[in-house]
């Protein structure tokens, strides 16, 4: 279900989207809109002025290319929500094609099973997959291992391992078993899978307003009463003025000053952002979380998976001043044996090397017991006849070895500085009281990291980064990566008070997580995104969800939000910059025959009052099909402060919406003049 970017300029998407312009006549569905419902309320009284024109027998063309221009301004404001609904409604239809049609092997309580329709799978049902067979909806894996083809969801043709008992155990609907045997727990009811969420993402007529779109409606409507209160007046003036200003004029005045093209390019707008998202394979919970992607300014980062490749390499064992390499070494593959991280995997292989053992599987003496790994207790190891092997993080082993009398000794705290210094992680093993020495794990930054790290930074984001290594390590690695501040030992419950502490500064946060264990922050977080390969529990706490399972993408999503923001910015304030020439183009007209000294303010020149009212309002109808491209496409963002994001949205919508309404009316009113339409 890679969604792919689809070219809406052709005849296939735009004669759908006039027709769609036309239904949304319908003062009803205009409603939503209250510009542009102002605008169409306005339009049908030029309309009756016209009839009434004809039936009277006074001169109507005049009135009647008012009216028609104003048809067409509510009609390509509509085009422009109807273009951009199309875009995701061939999204949504290239996704349907995609929903599993297939047959699932659904295991019975009482035992065995029975082969069902995908589209009868319920929430909690548990069924089995083998090679070939294709996932029939969410679910997470229960047991066993396989590997899976996901390209239908990703578009990645690289095959993923799914597992039991982790932070990868998400798997899609749609997505294939390659190889292995697994056993998956539903976890969405029909229509509630993450394909059903992405396809009513992209249906745009189901999607609801953000709350930045809503305060910026209110505001537009504020304008629209302002702008009407001003033409009542504007009225009374010239009544008092003695001077004739026919109500079609009056009018042209109103909805040309009305903030009517960011009204009528604004849902198209928030349309064509949610489809950036969905190209770039995110889910979106909630407009809120898009909206408020473009205001964070703190970005939490776990190190492993998201700076570093993840996979930290064992490659040096250092004994001890008591301890030998031998018996360093034998402790670290023993307390290994039942770690299957890919560090401790690496640990094993690292041993066996050493210890010139080939292709032999080692066990554990019989009789051992193993003590698994948890976050919060930060080590593992095995227990065996009298001896107690732990291996673990430097405060992990003091711990363990404090407990038994003994203590962390110089010589050993040296070795943990220098492996620190080097930008490594040092893991500790003691055998019962004794620290035999450490284990050098080797971090890997991920290709062009700092780069996007530095990208943060030009944005005004503040990139913290979390870890559970020790201080010395993290501070390495942060300088390394470019960060701008960094936890070390942190524990799962530390993601959720350092959330909560920059979220009582006024801070917006995100933050990326996979594991249960990460669902608490998550829930906390402003914008939470959470891997699709993930545990169920991570993907119901966040608000976005990336099919792709890559960490780095939180900046895309960071970027999508700007995107939306500085769009839906550069064109308010284009809309805003075009009434200013509106207003020398029109209201000079109306009283210059009465004021000869506004001619001063006419400083277009223009033919007539009449092709002077007529230029801007033709002006003001086609500029909004011109914008349509950009609205669809979004502003360019380029990362920077907030200050030069300012000047330069004033420099080119600022003054490019005050220069060039100067420059259409006056070509208008010149081929007006030309044609003699006035």
């Amino acid at each position: 279900m890679k969604a792919t970017k689809i070219n809406i300029w052709q005849a296939r998407f735009i004669i759908p989207a006039l027709k769609d312009s036309l239904k949304k006549l319908n003062p009803m569905l205009m409603a939503r809109n209250p510009v542009m419902f102002v605008v169409e309320l306005v339009t049908f009284i030029t309309t009756l002025i016209v009839f009434s024109d004809i039936i009277t027998g006074n001169s109507f063309l005049f009135n009647l290319q008012i009216s028609l221009w104003l048809w067409f301004t509510i009609i390509f404001a509509n085009f422009s929500e109807a273009l951009a609904e199309g875009q995701g409604r061939a999204q949504a239809d290239s996704l349907k094609k995609n929903r599993s049609e297939s047959m699932a092997r659904r295991l019975l309580y009482g035992g065995g099973s029975e082969v069902i329709s995908a589209l009868k799978l319920k929430k909690e049902d548990i069924i089995l997959l083998e090679d070939g067979d294709t996932i029939p909806g969410d679910g997470e894996v229960t047991e066993g291992t396989a590997l899976i083809d996901e390209s239908a969801i990703t578009g990645e043709s690289a095959p993923v391992i799914r597992e039991s008992g982790g932070d990868r155990s998400g798997v899609t609907g749609g997505t294939m078993v390659l190889s292995g045997k697994i056993k998956v727990r539903i976890t969405a009811n029909p229509g509630e899978s993450f394909l059903d969420q992405m396809i009513n993402m992209v249906e745009s007529a189901k999607r609801q307003k953000t709350p930045n779109e809503k305060a910026l409606n209110i505001l537009l409507i504020a304008l629209t009463i302002v702008f009407v209160v001003v033409v009542v007046t504007f009225k009374y003036f010239a009544d008092y003025a003695s001077v004739r200003v026919a109500l079609s004029v009056l009018i042209a005045l109103l909805v040309c000053l009305m903030p009517t093209t960011i009204g009528g390019l604004l849902p198209a707008i928030g349309i064509a952002g949610m489809d950036r998202l969905l190209r770039y394979n995110f889910i979106a919970m909630s407009g809120r979380a898009v909206e408020a992607s473009g205001d964070v300014d703190v970005v939490l980062m776990d190190k492993t998976g998201t700076i570093t490749l993840g996979n930290r390499m064992a490659t040096e064992f250092i004994p001890a001043d008591n301890a030998s390499d031998k018996e360093l070494i034998n402790a670290a593959l023993l307390s290994s044996l039942a770690d299957d991280t890919p560090e401790g995997r690496s640990i094993v292989v690292l041993a066996k090397e050493k210890m010139g053992i080939h292709g032999s599987d080692i066990r554990a003496p019989e009789g051992a017991s193993f003590c698994p790994f948890s976050a919060e207790a930060r080590m593992s190891g095995i227990d065996c006849g009298d001896r107690t092997i732990r291996k673990g993080s430097l405060e992990a082993i003091r711990e363990f070895v404090a407990a038994r009398g003994s203590q962390i000794s110089d010589s050993v705290q040296n070795i943990v500085n220098d492996i620190s210094r080097e930008g490594s992680t040092p893991l500790l093993v003691a055998q019962n009281e004794k620290v035999l020495g450490a284990i050098r794990l080797k971090d890997i930054l991920k290709e062009g990291i700092s780069g996007r790290i530095g990208k943060l930074r030009q944005m005004g984001i503040k990139s913290v980064m979390i870890t559970g290594d020790n201080p010395l390590t993290a501070a390495t690695i942060a300088a390394e990566a470019g960060v701008d501040d960094f936890v070390a030992e942190a524990k799962p419950s530390t993601k959720l008070d350092l959330i909560r502490s920059y979220q009582s500064k006024g801070h917006l946060v995100a933050m990326i997580g996979d594991g249960t264990n990460d669902a608490p922050a998550l829930a906390q977080a402003d914008v939470a995104v959470a891997m699709n390969a993930g545990t169920q529990a991570a993907r119901e706490a966040a608000n976005i969800v990336d099919l792709d399972s890559n960490p780095t993408k939180l900046l895309d999503i960071v970027e999508i939000g700007k995107q939306i923001l500085i769009t839906r910015g550069a064109l308010t304030t284009f809309s805003v910059a075009n009434d200013v020439a509106k207003y020398f183009a029109i209201v000079p007209a109306i009283f210059i025959a009465q004021y000869p000294q506004l001619k001063v303010l006419d400083i277009m020149h223009l033919a007539s009052p009449g092709s002077a009212v007529l230029s801007a309002v033709i002006f003001n109808a086609i500029i909004i099909p011109l914008l349509i491209p950009l609205a669809l496409r979004g502003v360019r963002y380029k990362p920077s402060g907030v200050s030069a994001l300012l000047r330069r949205n004033l420099l080119i919508y600022g003054l490019g919406g005050l220069v060039l309404p100067f420059i259409g009316i006056k070509l208008i009113d010149t081929i007006i003049s030309m044609l003699r339409m006035v």
